[in-house]
């Protein structure tokens, strides 16, 4: 296996374990500590979703089978999953810091974005892990 798709797989394995483990703990808290790993969660979202295309444009090239199909519908979550935490978290903190926003209610809309997003994100696992077998 060339060096830059061992780099990229890395790349894309670790981005994608920090933002979906901290969606997982995000949702389980209720969105607590939402704000403060807002930037670093969207970073990574940027980095596992750049590098698994890369990845899809190296090791899947070709006639699509049932495993691209798989692939498609988890890389297809996880890009519903980023826009949700973008919008609802991004959206939810701006409004949260100018005042057009309670504390209580910006809370619950954090820990709703972070639990559709999980859900998002474990359809992508899944995805990942089944695309092999199918």
């Amino acid at each position: 296996m060339p060096v830059l798709l061992v780099i990229v797989l890395s790349l894309h394995l670790l981005s994608s374990v920090f933002w979906a483990g901290s969606t997982f703990a995000l949702a389980r808290l209720g969105g607590q500590g939402a704000q403060a790993l807002f930037r670093p969660q969207m970073g990574a979202a940027l980095v596992a979703i750049l590098a698994g295309g890369y990845l899809w444009g190296q090791l899947h090239a070709g006639p699509e089978g049932m495993p691209e199909h798989v692939l498609g519908i988890g890389a297809i979550c996880a890009i519903l999953a980023a826009g949700v935490q973008g919008m609802l978290v991004g959206g939810t903190a701006r409004k949260l810091r100018k005042g057009a926003m309670t504390p209580d209610e910006a809370q619950r809309r954090f820990a709703m974005a972070h639990r559709i997003a999980a859900l998002l994100l474990a359809i992508t696992l899944v995805c990942m892990g089944a695309q092999r077998y199918v």
